[in-house]
């Protein structure tokens, strides 16, 4: 022992009288007690919620703290229960009647590897203060985002049996929201994600990756009518092995041809899960990286193609008008199409996105495929499909079921991905996508009869404040079906020349604080893309007047996950949550 690593804290004589001590040591509170003839120190917070453990009590080596029962080993401080985090102890030395600790003991591990390992621990046990409490902490030491992102990401490729779901896509479109949320915001997205990520692979089995083939001379085009073979006949574990080789051995452009091809090769799969899941998937490569995660996060969305439902087996898309053979008809078609509009560049007509709003399938087909005979790329179409189905949410009329709300986002959702993927790869089969988009638009349209009253640039009070507007906005959020009122704040805010920044950090604050469904935190993800590749101001309002209606009706919730990241945020600046009122 040294004088420079060791500080006297307590009489032994007294100690042991006493049986326990609160003492100061390093800025901090510490625990002392005195149990079989031993001493021994720990930090007095309890690290589940910071409850003083001397108000604990000792029995036979395990310390209980009275608050929520939490137990540890008392020398090496370990916990018997995994919610409640392991307890800081420190060296103590007993010399001459004098107790004496090091306060400042060497870690065993470093403070950001302890917060990893606890996000692991508390994805396995779906705890969710224990993942609050390491978003915080990880960020705390600058490892906010990739290092929650890989962490939950692995987890939850590994973890359900089903593959890819809604808890990895729920990740994939908070990382996307990352930049453009403010300050606390960014904590809170992670923390959503990854809750979401383990909850929805709690309960279920193990999900065991196949292999793919030794040969990696297998040509483009053979993998290709191989993956889309065993897609058809739902072969998962055939498919499997020739995705996992096509990764292997193909650019990522390529196996995006080949996962992007499949999802077309039937009608709007999945009612749109399949193709928006994989376009989050490879989203979210972009961010953890495509040669360490590419076979695991892509393995995962096979059972999205080979389990998915296939529109054209439904009766809405039979009768009373069969749009699904309109969609096979144009597809069968595209390579003449694509070849007459070969050098050739397509304007979008300004009455285009009215006609794909328009009440006759015929015409609607029709003017996709003109526009591509006149040298429309799948880019352009897309997004001329994104825009009428983000005025299908923005027109979205009151007077229908609430779960209607889900009818119009999917179709969002599904043409803002397939827009997406036209941005990763250049395969005509995206027409495809296009074609099917264009047709849930049309299925849509009685969703707004009568239009939902929208307002035009304009509209507004051109004179107020926009943070005041803003403010509004999220007090909109408060109230019980706000909607229409919602739409009009946000072109309120766009005619007061506010920071369109400031109003997505907005739109963000009030979905982060509230327990947002999957399908919500999609839309305004699906906004905020929409806005950021539009280029004229009524479409840019038109996408986030959108998810703002969308939100309002959703709106509010009870926010447990607020409470959850509130607490982790006190704990972690060392509130004492147990003397609050």
């Amino acid at each position: 022992m040294t004088t420079e690593e060791y500080v006297h804290v307590a009489d032994l004589d007294d100690l042991a009288a006493e049986g326990r001590a609160v003492v100061s040591a390093g800025g901090r509170a510490v625990a002392l007690f005195h149990h079989e003839d031993e001493v021994y120190a720990v930090d007095n917070r309890c690290p589940h919620m910071g409850f003083p453990l001397s108000e604990g009590s000792v029995e036979e080596g395990v310390l209980t703290c009275h608050w929520h029962h939490a137990r540890f080993e008392l020398e090496a401080g370990d916990t018997f229960d995994p919610w409640a985090d392991d307890v800081q102890t420190f060296p103590v030395v007993a010399r001459d009647g004098r107790v004496y600790i090091d306060p400042d003991p060497e870690p065993d591990v470093p403070p950001a590897t302890r917060w990893r390992n606890r996000l692991a621990d508390g994805l396995q046990e779906n705890l969710p203060l224990v993942m609050a409490k390491s978003v915080v902490g990880l960020d705390d030491h600058g490892d906010g985002f990739i290092t929650p992102l890989e962490t939950a990401v692995n987890f939850g490729t590994r973890y359900r049996a089903g593959g890819w779901g809604r808890g990895l896509t729920t990740l994939g479109c908070l990382a996307t929201l990352h930049d453009h949320l403010g300050g606390r915001d960014r904590r809170r997205a992670m923390f959503l994600g990854v809750r979401e990520v383990a909850a929805n692979c709690a309960g279920e089995p193990p999900r065991f990756q196949g292999y793919s083939f030794d040969n990696r001379d297998v040509p483009k085009e053979r993998l290709q009518s191989w993956f889309r073979d065993n897609c058809e006949v739902r072969d998962e574990d055939g498919a499997e092995r020739v995705l996992l080789t096509a990764v292997d051995a193909l650019p990522p452009a390529d196996v995006a041809d080949l996962l992007f091809t499949a999802a077309t090769d039937h009608l709007y799969m999945n009612s749109s899960h399949t193709l928006d899941f994989i376009n989050t998937a490879f989203e979210t490569l972009d961010h953890v990286g495509w040669a360490e995660h590419a076979d695991a996060v892509l393995a995962s969305v096979v059972p999205a193609i080979t389990d998915a439902s296939r529109s054209e087996e439904r009766s809405s898309w039979r009768n009373p008008v069969d749009i699904a053979a309109l969609c096979f008809d144009a597809a069968d078609r595209l390579p003449e199409l694509v070849a007459e509009g070969e050098g050739t560049r397509w304007k979008r007509p300004d009455d285009f996105v009215e006609t794909l709003l328009s009440a006759d399938p015929h015409e609607i087909i029709e003017a996709l495929t003109g526009a591509i005979r006149s040298g429309a790329s799948a880019e352009r179409l897309a997004d001329a499909v994104a825009r009428a189905a983000t005025h299908r949410v923005a027109y979205f009329a009151t007077n229908n079921e609430f779960d209607d709300w889900n009818t119009v986002h999917h179709t969002l959702s599904y043409a803002n991905a397939v827009h997406r993927a036209t941005t990763r790869t250049d395969t005509a089969a995206l027409y495809r996508g296009c074609f099917d988009g264009a047709m849930s638009v049309y299925l849509d349209r009685f969703l707004n009869s009568p239009r939902a009253p929208v307002p035009e640039p304009g509209d507004g009070d051109g004179d107020r404040d926009p943070e005041a507007i803003r403010e509004d906005l999220l007090a909109c959020f408060d109230e019980q079906g706000a909607v229409n009122r919602a739409g009009r704040l946000v072109n309120d805010h766009f005619d007061a020349g506010g920071d369109p920044a400031a109003l997505k950090r907005t739109l963000s604050r009030g979905l982060l604080r509230e327990d947002a469904g999957f399908h919500t935190i999609q839309n305004l993800e699906a906004g905020i893309q929409r806005f950021e590749v539009i280029d004229d101001e009524r479409g840019r309002r038109l996408a986030l007047i959108a998810p703002a209606r969308y939100m309002a009706a959703h709106f509010p919730t009870r926010r447990e996950n607020e409470q959850t990241f509130s607490i982790a945020t006190r704990l972690h600046r060392g509130e004492k949550l147990h003397e609050a009122t």
